[in-house]
């Protein structure tokens, strides 16, 4: 499994916990975090964009030429 992989799936893994114990804890209204990840997520399998993987590509700037 490749590391963007990982990241990945830690980050969006997270904010569904996370959204969860808010939503659980604090308000109700935190149920929408894990419901636009996973709209997003569902998205991403029809559209291959994932703005995950974009933001990840991003941060860390240009691949290198290989020669």
């Amino acid at each position: 499994m490749g590391e963007n992989t990982r990241l990945h799936d830690g980050i969006a893994g997270g904010l569904v916990l996370l959204g969860s114990l808010l939503a659980l804890f604090v308000s109700p209204a935190w149920a929408w975090l894990p419901a636009v990840v996973g709209a997003l997520m569902l998205q991403s399998a029809f559209t291959g964009f994932c703005p995950v993987y974009f933001t990840l590509s991003k941060l860390r700037g240009p691949k290198p030429a290989v020669s």
